[in-house]
């Protein structure tokens, strides 16, 4: 009976220390994902908040900097939406980041325009040159993004004209996805949810202030923990806790999927091995990227300038999209890569973490691209199923549901304790 009570109480505390953990997880994908941080972008410091979370946590965990400081400055260039734009089409007001947002390279402007629909019917030659005989000048030109891609393959003085416009509309389909652009186009470019587009309109008025910065600071946050046996060695774990920003003060892209749960990861994976008693063979760095989504720039400059040689990286895991996981996880790399996937798949098979463990070859789809393009051996981990939000307002932390977060920290524990034998 005492033996029973006491396998009770060793039950009862495993659950709770699990709680705890993924109630820290929580915490910390809510405060990323919150209004103070904005979309942890290029308006109201929504980045630079984001970073200096990192780091009081880094701090906290106790984990070293590379000399003295945890930031890593860099600066590029960024086009921003400043003030939540509007948008009011045959008298229907639209909402912002719910049925229109303004395309990530728009141009400021405002004003009333007549609709000029340009669709696959006006595309083809015959047509197209009766179309673009008439002004464009003070027109709000109308386009479905799946006409798009043959749009801009029509002849250069066409495109040339299509500049004219007051303002482009572009229809999307079915979500709103938008990103981060370094440039700005030359005109207000708005995407606007079809299914919220007023049918036979006619006019519309609109509101875009754009700024484009043309030197954004921005800082990766790097910390580590220095190997018991062999220090010169490392294992890189990597997120980046940028996303995409907001729309001025009412809007903002949360970015809980992607990738606030990399994010956490990252931070979970510190304060394990930070634990005297989960003190690793190999030194362990801990790198959050900030810009990937502005085109991995902040991983790509950390391979251009870093902070301990490539070369001493024994394997660098990149976590990004790790909020699911019903379907299994997908690992970039895994067929370049084959010793260190089948590795993965044997520690699957006994421990029975995940459904399925998926491979791919190649891709410049995260921040693993620049390293391995150096030569260091990178998976990059993003989990399947679940949440279909991204990219838009909708990608929110209560959505979100963790479905194998827990035994994907595992594997990772396991798969890095691998590596170090």
């Amino acid at each position: 009976m005492k033996q029973l009570y006491a396998l009770l109480l060793l039950l009862l505390a495993a659950t709770a220390v699990f709680a705890q953990d993924m109630l820290r997880v929580r915490q910390t994908i809510d405060t990323l994902t919150s209004a103070t941080m904005h979309g942890r972008g290029y308006i109201m410091e929504g980045d630079a908040k984001a970073a200096s979370y990192i780091q009081d946590k880094f701090k906290q965990m106790g984990l070293q900097p590379f000399g003295k400081s945890y930031f890593q400055p860099f600066s590029f260039p960024v086009n921003t939406i400043a003030e939540t734009p509007r948008l009011q089409v045959a008298g229907q007001v639209l909402k912002p980041g719910v049925d229109f947002v303004a395309n990530a390279a728009s141009a400021s402007g405002q004003g009333t325009a007549d609709i000029l629909k340009l669709d696959s019917t006006v595309i083809h030659a015959a047509a197209a040159q009766q179309f673009f005989r008439q002004s464009f000048k003070g027109k709000a030109i109308v386009f479905r993004q799946q006409d798009q891609q043959q749009i801009n393959k029509l002849p250069p003085p066409y495109l040339q004209k299509l500049q004219q416009a007051k303002v482009h509309i572009i229809l999307q389909p079915r979500a709103l996805l938008t990103s981060v652009a370094p440039q700005q186009a030359p005109l207000p470019v708005l995407e606007v949810l079809e299914a919220s587009w007023p049918k036979n309109a006619s006019s519309l008025t609109y509101d875009v202030k754009a700024q484009l910065k043309p030197r954004h600071e921005a800082n990766n946050v790097i910390a580590y923990i220095k190997g018991s046996t062999q220090p010169d060695s490392f294992l890189v774990f990597s997120a980046h806790y940028d996303h995409l920003g907001g729309q001025g003060k009412d809007v903002y892209f949360p970015g809980a999927n992607d990738n606030a749960s990399g994010t956490a990861m990252l931070l979970e994976l510190a304060e394990y091995y930070s634990q005297p008693q989960n003190r690793p063979a190999y030194s362990m760095a801990f790198i959050a990227f900030a810009a990937e989504e502005a085109g991995l720039l902040g991983s790509f400059y950390y391979t251009e300038h870093p902070l301990f040689p490539l070369r001493q990286i024994r394997f660098l895991l990149n976590l990004d999209l790790l909020g699911t996981g019903s379907e299994g996880i997908m690992v970039v790399n895994g067929k370049v890569h084959e010793q260190e996937f089948a590795l993965l798949q044997q520690l699957n098979q006994h421990h029975q973490y995940l459904i399925q463990i998926r491979s791919r070859g190649k891709a410049a789809n995260s921040d693993h691209y620049p390293f391995s393009e150096k030569g260091v051996p990178a998976f990059f981990f993003y989990t399947l199923g679940g949440t279909a939000a991204y990219h838009n307002t909708n990608d929110f932390a209560q959505q979100l549901p963790l479905t194998e977060f827990r035994d994907v920290f595992q594997m990772i524990i396991d798969f890095a304790k691998e590596l170090q034998n």
